[in-house]
């Protein structure tokens, strides 16, 4: 979050068709989309016609969730996203999302930067998951420094923005050519304790955690949004796949 100052396979791709069903056992709101059901955890959310198509737009619940200028660490990077009801095993693979970040006008806070992205291995009532998202607002800055706030990494509840920018600074952030009011393509590539990122079908990834830090080895999987952002996601995509196991030594890099 930047303060002012992203052997069995399992693909789907969200449809187009939309309903409500009852609210679930932890009383969350539910969305429909196709096959598949969103449980909207400290979002509000719909399925509306977006540019041509219908897609799942969602935005932070600040009266569920309630966000404290005074206290930033503490009400940022919480379980706010809408969360795939029918998969809670996801280990390994990978999740491609189109997502379009929207900043909110009037702003809730003068902070805000367009966060969005993917929460993957969500425990159960939200205890722990991973994160990758990015903050749209400065992938294109002419400031360098902001420019390397552009994607974070978080493993909640223990190390969220704040705490790794304090104990590993740039470590678990890094730029990306992304902004705001356009289509992102986010990949993520999990594989054992990495996670890989992808912008827009580069053929490189733009930003690898290295060693996640939660400590569980599988999840459910989450759209993502925090304060300021109206987030619309489309073609969501996952691959459930076995751990790769690297046999090359891969490139060493022992100081630059």
């Amino acid at each position: 979050m930047y303060i002012s100052k992203l052997f069995t396979s399992l693909c789907f791709v969200a449809g187009i068709s939309f309903g409500v069903t009852a609210q679930g056992p932890a009383n969350w709101k539910r969305l429909q989309l196709g096959k598949r059901t969103f449980e909207l955890h400290n979002v509000t959310g719909e399925i509306v016609q977006f540019q041509g198509k219908k897609v799942l737009k969602i935005e932070r619940d600040l009266v569920a969730l309630p966000f404290d200028s005074t206290n930033i660490e503490a009400t940022v990077d919480e379980p706010h996203y809408a969360k795939l009801a029918d998969l809670d095993d996801f280990e390994n693979g990978t999740i491609e999302v189109k997502m379009y970040s929207q900043l909110q006008n009037p702003p809730p806070y003068a902070g805000i930067a367009g966060f969005i992205g993917v929460y993957f291995k969500i425990q159960a009532t939200d205890s722990a998951y991973e994160s990758i998202y990015v903050r749209p607002k400065v992938g294109r800055a002419t400031n360098q420094l902001f420019r390397n706030h552009a994607v974070q990494y978080i493993s909640y509840p223990h190390y969220k923005f704040d705490t790794l920018r304090k104990i590993a600074p740039f470590k678990y952030e890094g730029s990306a050519p992304v902004a705001l009011n356009e289509w992102i393509t986010m990949r993520i590539e999990v594989n054992g304790e990495t996670a890989e990122m992808f912008i827009n079908d580069m053929k490189y990834s733009s930003f690898i955690v290295d060693k996640m830090l939660g400590k569980n080895k599988k999840g459910g999987i989450g759209l993502y949004v925090d304060i300021g952002t109206t987030g619309y996601f489309k073609d969501l995509k996952i691959t459930k796949r076995a751990l790769k196991v690297k046999t090359g030594p891969g490139e060493k890099v022992n100081g630059i």
